[in-house]
Formats: structure tokens, C-alpha cells, sequence
């Protein structure tokens, strides 16, 4: 069987997975999109225009598990990596997502350190970890290199979101976890949580968001969060956010088209 090269290694979806770690761990900002349009050619889109990755959202999206392996190819054709949000932490979830080519997950609902722990575990080949071994699939390249599998937990991007009133206060155990690579804030649900519902200006809501940023410094993680717009990534940005995120796929296709639209034209004139 021939070998694959570093450069074919390099390659690809999961190339590109590997150079999104590295600009974490250089500590280099990234930006990418959630998407939950379900559609492999919106996601190659949004790939061609220039972010580093791109988020299938399993969680609230109107894809499925099946589409996670196209987008993976599709992006990373780009050089843009994919992760998912899985709809739960659970061990076929995210060994399904990781099989299929995704450079790491996204864990939703997360409430304690004890809770992330359990979820990097299912990320991870024995012995570190419980994660299924198998070869035929996308992350070792359809049994051509199944050498990838030993450097595997290295690799693989764990993302924990901050959104429950739980993960707030175990926020500095949940920071220092081995694997717990990212914090990202998921803005709404957190601010429901906190009993203030929307209200992201509120001195309460903002000083979570400062925790949580210093909290990473500390720990040499990456603290994320979801904006609306260039001008709240820049705004994050140089507050300390290191993942950002522009929305959705849907979001910024109907921001674009209604933004696009003048005044006494279209169906909302």
C-alpha cells in the first residue's frame, strides 16, 4: 500500500484541521460561520470566501451527520476546516463527526469540568480515550493512512460552550481541562441562563464574558463567541476573542439579500 506524504497529509480536510490547531496555539485569531442551511454548496461557499472554518450545526441546523463528510471535502478544498456541533456529548456523536473528517466538536449544554472531561474522553483513541478505532473513513484517508490514527488525540479540537449557569461558575475548573481547547460563549442561551434574556449590554451578562476571556488567558485556551456583524468580530477581537464567529450561513444570506434590497422594492417595502 503506498505511503501518504507529509504534503498529501497537509492536504485537504484534514490538513486543514491541523492548521487551524496551529494558529490556536500561535495564538492567531480565527473567524468562521455556523451553518444550518444544510447545503454542502453554501458551506463550499462561505469556504471560497475566505474563513478559516466553517461550523456544521447539528444542534439547531437543518443538516444531518450525512452531510458532514461533503462539507469536510468541499471546505477543505478551500483550506478552510470543518467542525460540528453535535446535537449531544455523546460518544457515537462525536466519533461520527470526527470519522467523517471533522477536525474537532463542539460540545453544547456543557455544565462542569466533570462534564467536558467525559466529553474529551469520547474524542480521543484508547487508551486516553474511548473514541471507536476504525480506518475506513475520511480521517485516515479510506485505510490509506493509517498512520494518521497515531497522531489522532494530538489533533483533535475539543470546543466547550459556555452557556449554562453551571458552566459559569466551574468556568476556571472548565478552563484548565486537557482538551478544552476553546470557550465559546453562546450568547443567547448564556443570557437566559443568567435571567437576562437578551439583554447583552447588561454589566452582568458583560462581566461573564470577562471571565471568561481571562480565564483563557490564564489557561492558554481560546475564548470564542458568536457576532452579529464585522464590526462586533472586530469589537471581540481586540477584547480578546480569539474564535469568532459571523453568524450563520442563513443569517448572513438574509442580512445580504435585505440589505440589498431599496427602499420601496421587495416584499417588506
Amino acid at each position: 500500500m503506498a505511503r501518504v506524504s507529509a504534503g498529501d497529509r497537509a492536504a485537504g480536510p484534514l490538513g486543514a484541521g491541523r492548521a487551524l490547531r496551529e494558529r490556536f496555539l500561535a495564538g492567531e485569531p480565527t473567524v468562521g460561520t455556523f451553518l444550518g442551511l444544510g447545503s454542502v454548496t453554501a458551506a463550499e461557499v462561505c469556504a471560497a470566501a475566505g474563513l478559516d472554518w466553517v461550523l456544521v450545526d447539528l444542534e439547531h441546523g437543518g443538516g444531518d451527520e450525512d452531510q458532514v463528510g461533503a462539507i469536510a471535502a468541499a471546505a477543505g478544498a478551500y483550506g478552510t476546516a470543518t467542525l460540528v456541533r453535535v446535537e449531544q456529548p455523546e460518544r457515537i456523536r462525536i466519533g461520527r463527526a470526527l470519522d467523517a473528517g471533522a477536525a474537532g466538536v463542539m460540545l453544547p449544554r456543557i455544565s462542569s469540568a466533570v462534564e467536558a472531561a467525559e466529553a474529551r474522553r469520547h474524542q480521543l483513541y484508547p487508551p486516553e480515550g474511548d473514541r471507536g478505532v476504525a480506518s475506513y473513513n475520511r480521517a485516515a484517508r479510506w485505510t490509506l493512512d493509517t498512520a494518521a490514527l497515531e497522531g489522532a488525540n494530538e489533533q483533535v479540537i475539543g470546543i466547550v460552550q459556555i452557556e449554562t449557569r453551571g458552566a459559569v461558575e466551574d468556568l476556571e475548573a472548565i478552563a484548565a481541562t486537557p482538551g478544552a481547547d476553546v470557550l465559546f460563549v453562546g450568547p443567547q442561551d448564556l443570557s437566559y441562563a443568567l435571567d437576562l434574556p437578551r439583554r447583552f449590554d447588561d454589566p452582568g451578562f458583560q462581566a461573564v464574558l470577562d471571565r471568561v476571556v481571562d480565564a483563557c488567558r490564564r489557561h492558554g485556551k481560546v475564548a470564542g463567541i458568536l457576532a452579529n456583524d464585522r464590526e462586533a468580530v472586530e469589537r471581540y477581537r481586540d477584547r480578546g476573542f480569539g474564535f469568532l464567529a459571523i453568524g450563520s450561513d442563513a443569517t448572513l444570506l438574509a442580512s445580504h439579500v435585505r440589505a440589498s434590497i431599496p427602499d420601496g422594492l421587495g416584499t417588506g417595502r
